[in-house]
This record gives C-alpha cells, sequence and structure tokens, in this order.
C-alpha cells in the first residue's frame, strides 16, 4: 500500500522514497520552505541527523510568528540554520501600496512576483475587525457587477501567498487599530473553490495550534456556486463557514449577470447546499448583492425567500458598489429596506444589510481591480 506523509500542501509518498528519491535530494529543489508539511519537515531533519522537535520549532517559525529568514530562528543552531539554508529558501509576497479610507478601511497590494499583483482589505468595524483577502490573480468568471471579473486569471495563490495576506493586516490591526483580528473572509479576488487545494492548506496554516490558531468559526469562504466544489467541503467536513453569492434566486436573471450560473443552475446549487449542510452541520451564509430595477422588488424578495429554505441560513443583502462601465446601479434604500423588512417579518429570515467600506480606495465588495499607484505607476 502507498502511504503519504502528514497532509500539507507539498506530499511525499514512501514508495518514492524506496525508488532513490529521497527528500534530502528533492529539497535542494524546492525554493520555499513554506511548501513543505510538518511531516516534511520533520523527515528532512530525521534524514539529516536532527532531533525530530526541530520541525516544530521551524512550523512555528513559518506560521506562527510569519518568519522569513532563517536567521530569525533563534532557538535553533547556527549549524541547523546554515543546513535549512544549504536546501531552502523563503518566496514571500511583498507589499508594494497601501491605501486607507475615510472609514479607516485599509487596501494593501501584494506583489506575487513582477506584474502579479492581488489586493486585500481591512475591515475596522465597531464590533469586529475583518480580513478581506484573495485566492487567485484575477478571476476567470467574469461577473458582470465585479471589476475583478474584467481581469484575466493569471494564477492560483499558494497556501503562503494566501496566508501572507492574513498575517500583514492581522499586524495591521495590531499595530494601528490596537485591535486584534477577528475574521477572515475569502471574499477578494478570485473564485476560492477553484483554488480549493491551496485555500484549504491555507486555512489548516490560519486554524493550526502551531500557526496563528484562528478558530475556523471565524473564517468565511465565499463561493460563486461551484455545486460539485460544494459538495466536497461537505465530504472534507470543513469547519469553516460557506457563504454563496446568489445575487438573484431565478436562473434567467441569475444567468444575465452570473455566467457561472449556466453551468451550475439553481437546482444543482439547491441540491449541493443541502449535501453540504447534511455533512457539516453548518449554517450557509446567502449573498445578495441589489441593483436597482433588477433584483430588488418584493417579487425577487420572494423568489429568495423560497430557495433560502432549502437550508438553514442567513441572508447579507449587499450594497451594490458601481465599476467603472456603469451598467449597474445601487437600488434606493427605501427598496433595500422594504426588501429586508419582507425577508425578516414575512419569512422569518435571519438579514443583515451590509454597507459599503472603502469605496472611496476601491475597496469595497466588487471593487477590487489592482487600482493603486505601485499598479498603475
Amino acid at each position: 500500500m502507498k502511504r503519504t506523509l502528514k497532509r500539507g500542501p507539498f506530499f511525499i509518498c514512501n514508495s518514492e522514497l524506496r525508488k532513490g528519491l529521497s527528500l534530502q535530494s528533492m529539497a535542494s529543489k524546492i525554493k520555499d520552505i513554506r511548501e513543505l508539511s510538518l511531516g516534511d519537515i520533520n523527515l528532512f531533519f530525521e534524514e539529516n541527523g536532527e532531533k525530530s522537535f526541530r520541525a516544530k520549532q521551524v512550523y512555528s517559525w513559518l506560521w506562527s510568528k510569519g518568519c522569513r529568514s532563517f536567521d530569525e530562528m533563534t532557538n535553533l543552531s547556527v549549524s541547523t540554520r546554515d543546513l535549512l539554508k544549504q536546501h531552502f529558501g523563503f518566496a514571500p509576497t511583498k507589499v508594494v501600496d497601501e491605501q486607507v479610507s475615510t472609514d479607516k478601511t485599509i487596501k494593501s497590494a501584494f506583489e506575487l512576483a513582477p506584474g502579479q499583483i492581488v489586493e486585500g482589505v481591512l475591515i475596522p468595524t465597531s464590533s469586529r475587525m475583518t480580513a478581506c483577502i484573495s485566492s487567485q490573480v484575477g478571476c476567470s468568471l467574469a461577473c458582470k457587477f465585479c471589476a475583478t471579473g474584467k481581469l484575466k486569471l493569471q494564477k492560483n495563490l499558494g497556501p503562503g501567498e494566501i496566508f501572507d495576506q492574513v498575517f500583514h493586516l492581522k499586524n495591521q490591526a495590531e499595530s494601528k487599530y490596537q485591535t486584534p483580528l477577528s475574521n477572515i473572509v475569502y471574499m477578494g479576488m478570485g473564485e476560492p473553490l477553484l483554488n480549493y487545494k491551496n485555500v484549504l492548506a491555507s486555512i489548516e496554516y490560519i486554524t493550526s495550534p502551531e500557526g496563528l490558531a484562528m478558530s475556523p468559526k471565524r473564517i468565511t469562504v465565499s463561493t460563486a456556486g461551484i455545486a460539485k466544489m460544494i459538495k466536497k467541503l461537505g465530504d472534507d467536513d470543513v469547519k469553516f463557514n460557506l457563504a454563496l453569492s446568489l445575487h438573484a434566486a431565478n436562473d434567467e436573471k441569475r444567468s444575465k449577470i452570473m455566467e457561472i450560473n449556466d453551468s451550475n443552475n439553481l437546482e444543482a446549487l439547491r441540491d449541493s447546499l443541502c449535501y453540504f449542510h447534511e455533512k457539516t452541520g453548518s449554517r450557509v451564509t446567502f449573498e445578495y448583492i441589489i441593483f436597482k430595477d433588477f433584483n430588488d422588488s418584493l417579487h425577487d424578495a420572494r423568489e429568495l425567500a423560497e430557495f433560502a429554505k432549502c437550508v438553514p441560513c442567513k441572508i447579507n443583502i449587499i450594497e451594490y458598489n458601481p465599476i467603472d462601465d456603469g451598467e449597474f446601479q445601487q437600488a434606493a434604500t427605501e427598496n433595500v429596506d422594504a426588501f429586508a423588512k419582507f425577508l425578516e417579518e414575512k419569512c422569518n429570515l435571519i438579514v443583515n444589510v451590509r454597507r459599503s467600506r472603502g469605496k472611496d480606495i476601491d475597496a469595497a465588495c466588487g471593487q477590487l481591480a489592482n487600482k493603486n499607484k505601485a499598479v498603475n505607476g
């Protein structure tokens, strides 16, 4: 039987080791130590005559302290650090720009490689401090109301690149607002479920006792609706929260604004959400951006209420944030209030109305498109 080392973003099989391809020889080809799991680092040390507990020390430096240099690992001997330097390096992201909104929201631009930029947003409110992070450079789904959807997909972020956003925004929260990070939402650039393995690996680092030790219940992954991957979340019994970007509760309207609905229609999504809830027991959040004269009527609210019956849920009604093409407009405040009131009072649903944050720096929901000085010169 082929046995695999401890789960992580880097896998080595014992059968491969028996064929003569040792972890040590493979490690010499690896540039970034953060591509190795705890089990991989442990085996590397064992093969090089080091104590196995050193692996946990290194892992803690990487994922708890955010270390980016072996010289920072001061509880390791100089010889151990030199051994690591011979085989591994670091490829951290670089913060190339920061913009601060009048409402204290901060948008940061992270450079992964030349020409590859993603954005993360720190959103402070009276009750929470939220990091909104990206999972892809660009996006392939082309939702009509989203600025990121107008960018071409360049790459999936690795677990370390996702983690770097969280670590930086965590430090921002503590240094600028003297408040710890309370929540993380995968609602930035890209579709998280199309980068499934790396997103889950990043969450493992964030929630691990040897990492940031955040509760998975403080993390929400948002998807435009990839039915088979929602079912996979159920099979993997994930502990974090799931949000579905719905925005319309009939197929004709939803397909007009979200091409993904043509291949993942409401029936398929309903089935996948029921499966997810059955497996995890978790409540689902429905995100509903409300547009003027498109999905803001009481008839639209009734359709939403009917769809929402499929699983225990809450509904976030999100104020639309205009992007450059001007195809959509914000719904009138009185329509938004009537929509929410209908869902709450007539349908007995849990409803939150989310007002925009960071709109003046293009940091609000749907606006992330690398509009910053570092990217645009």
